[in-house]
């Protein structure tokens, strides 16, 4: 049965999201439905120095104590507490050194009443001493130091499991692994782990206009943005990028790209209702075109569905248009699938607008906006082709369909690209 938001037929199934768009809110609930229950992608073991920014697929509980010793946390001397009491610089006490003790090996010999180890940071607690006097307490004459100062039981000592407890919870199954994680996971001693796979996006460029990426320009013909965005975007989201050669203008050549053996499909180009816009009939004839055609500004031409099992997302040719189709629907997909928080990875702040932010009633508008002197100010460029009114941009504001306008000084929210 299909999904409440697909639209009946028309004629040309290319138009029927232009007679009557779907919501924003549609197309979402739409993924969301696609992706319930929870499509769990199979999980597989990577080395620690791999899993940085994966995400984990089982719990990691600690197998030993960190510290599994008790350790000095300065460089000093260990010592039994009580033989400092009362120490200081004018009133400096002895105490006769044993040798030194480095983080590599324990002490042979144990700290008794008017003894002492010179320690290092990190090196075993000899046994015996119970507080560790700081250098700059000391001062060294021949065979003996002298204490001046004064430390109580446990002072500067690391406890066994001060850090991390044999049997606790260290890391949640769904944890995106950052790299302060890796090096506590590495002092327990492990060395691989559990994840999430990542999503396979494949990314499909048409257009017999488009030059791979590294070409000039030249003549009619323009450069592809889209590829190299689409694959930094699929990687920020934990989705693994598949880029091939640029797809012709061409049904028989975009059907067998688009069955490629992915977990998710991006169309980029032929996604409206142009003479070569081939995308949506074909995913219409062969599976599903369940949206096609979004109340939306830009990125109204943008469509999705299913073929073969996998998710097919149609995002516009024009780049910025394709960037929002992307951040609004396929990003939330991979994202899903990975393991990930579906909402956007994106910091927001409120702040006043410094001029009037207009709409139409009707649709979803994604505005470009900067940041000057703590205030919003909306960039002029507002088209789906002027890439570079994205990378001038500080951020975006999502006007909401039913509003028409933001006046000066309204208080609006800003989602940070950096």
């Amino acid at each position: 049965m299909p999904h409440p938001a697909v639209q009946p037929a028309v004629a040309d199934v290319r138009m029927r999201g232009f007679t009557t768009r779907a919501t924003v809110d549609a197309a979402i609930a739409w993924i969301d439905s696609t992706l319930l229950p929870v499509h769990e992608l199979p999980a597989e073991t990577v080395s620690l120095l791999q899993a940085a920014g994966r995400v984990l697929a089982s719990n990691v509980v600690s197998p030993v104590d960190v510290p599994g010793f008790p350790r000095a946390m300065m460089d000093g001397y260990a010592v039994v507490a009580g033989d400092t009491r009362g120490a200081s610089v004018q009133t400096p006490l002895p105490l006769a050194v044993l040798g030194t003790c480095l983080p590599s090996a324990a002490f042979a010999q144990a700290v008794s009443a008017g003894n002492c180890v010179k320690i290092m940071t990190g090196a075993p607690l000899p046994t015996g001493a119970n507080a560790v006097l700081p250098v700059e307490q000391t001062r060294l004459e021949g065979d003996r130091m002298l204490a001046m100062g004064q430390v109580a039981p446990g002072k500067h000592v690391g406890k066994p499991g001060e850090d991390v407890h044999a049997g606790d919870l260290v890391a949640q199954l769904g944890r995106v692994l950052r790299p302060q994680d890796i090096g506590l996971l590495s002092s327990l001693g492990l060395n691989e782990l559990t994840v999430v796979r990542r999503p396979r996006a494949r990314i499909l460029i048409t257009g017999n206009e488009l030059l791979p990426m590294g070409t000039p320009p030249t003549g009619t013909r323009i450069t592809d943005s889209n590829g190299p965005m689409l694959a930094a975007l699929v990687a920020r989201d934990g989705g693994e990028p598949i880029s091939g050669p640029i797809v012709p203008d061409d049904r028989d050549a975009i059907l067998a790209a688009m069955r490629d053996d992915a977990d998710i499909v991006l169309v980029s180009g032929g996604s409206s209702v142009g003479q070569e816009d081939h995308a949506p009939t074909l995913l219409a004839q062969h599976g599903e075109l369940a949206i096609h055609g979004i109340a939306m500004r830009p990125a109204g031409p943008a469509g999705m569905g299913k073929l073969d099992g996998r998710w097919v997302f149609l995002l516009p040719g024009n780049p910025v248009s394709c960037l929002c189709a992307y951040d609004f629907f396929a990003g939330r997909a991979i994202r899903a699938l990975a393991g990930r928080p579906r909402k956007w990875p994106y910091e927001c702040v409120r702040l006043p607008l410094a001029s009037k932010l207009a709409s139409v009633v009707g649709r979803v508008d994604y505005a470009r906006v900067a940041i000057r002197n703590h205030t919003v100010e909306p960039i002029a460029m507002s088209g789906g082709s002027a890439l570079s009114s994205a990378t001038k941009a500080d951020g975006f504001v999502v006007i909401p369909m039913d509003t028409e306008s933001y006046p000066a000084g309204t208080e609006v929210e800003v989602c940070l690209f950096g």
